[in-house]
């Protein structure tokens, strides 16, 4: 879309197209990870090493707890956390549902010549993460100044074994992204080293120009704008099953 094509009717029904969109998607979403979560227990792929988790040790299960202590250590040691790095089994892991949570980034935009800092939602992007240890737990835990080791420990092991869990189920990975939804891993400012796993869906949005944010921040009177599904692009989406299917068709010359 131009800037051209941009207004703020426009605008209004975009932003109820996307909003209407992202209930659909988040609904579908929750669904999906309600069936998946067996797949993504820590005893699934930690087995022993969690707390209540199967006696039967495999190659499989020492390798996860490995690549979780250093992933673990990384994140424990560095800011804002300043933890020992060290994880003793068994695991002690709340066995609570997956949560979604969006994730706004800050914006800078200029009214005149002063720039302003608006913070956008992407509307199908979310933080994945523990129910009891969701990013807004985490943040307030962080500016606890009475909080202890112990309690910002559990947030980084719950944060690190979600990584773990979710990054070796490459199964049910490629049954969401069959449902375009994709699953990947990235590091914020305010979180140092921690991993946040992040799902997205395949529906893209887009952030409209800066004085479309401006104008609509004005009117609103809050520093907090949220992006609109991208009308064009969702034409475009691929299906990689009808993909596969065609190739299968034209090496058969069928």
């Amino acid at each position: 879309m131009t800037d051209k094509g941009w207004s703020t009717q426009r605008l209004i029904v975009l932003r109820r197209a996307t909003r209407a969109i992202a209930d659909l998607l988040h609904g579908q979403l929750k669904d999906y990870l309600s069936a998946l979560s067996p797949l993504f227990r820590p005893t699934v792929i930690l087995g022993e090493y969690v707390q209540g988790g199967t006696k039967e040790m495999s190659a499989a299960a020492i390798k996860a707890f490995q690549d979780l202590q250093s992933l673990y250590g990384a994140a424990a040691v560095a800011k804002p956390f300043g933890l020992s790095k060290d994880l003793k089994p068994p695991l002690e892991i709340v066995r609570s549902a997956l949560d979604l949570t969006k994730m706004p980034y800050p914006y800078t935009v200029k009214i005149g010549s002063a720039p302003k800092t608006v913070m956008i939602t992407p509307p199908l992007k979310w933080i994945l993460a523990y129910s009891d240890f969701s990013p807004g737990h985490l943040k307030q835990l962080l500016s606890d100044p009475h909080r202890t080791d112990s309690d910002a420990s559990r947030f980084v092991l719950h944060y690190s074994v979600l990584h773990i869990v979710t990054a070796r189920q490459t199964g049910a990975l490629q049954m969401l992204a069959a449902l375009h939804f994709d699953l990947s891993s990235l590091r914020l400012p305010e979180f140092g080293e921690l991993p946040i796993t992040c799902i997205k869906s395949s529906v893209p949005t887009l952030r409209p120009p800066d004085e479309v944010i401006i104008e609509s921040v004005e009117i609103s009177g809050q520093d907090a704008f949220e992006e609109v599904v991208d009308v064009e692009a969702i034409a475009n989406i691929q299906d990689p099953f009808k993909e596969q299917l065609l190739k299968i068709i034209n090496s058969h010359g069928a």
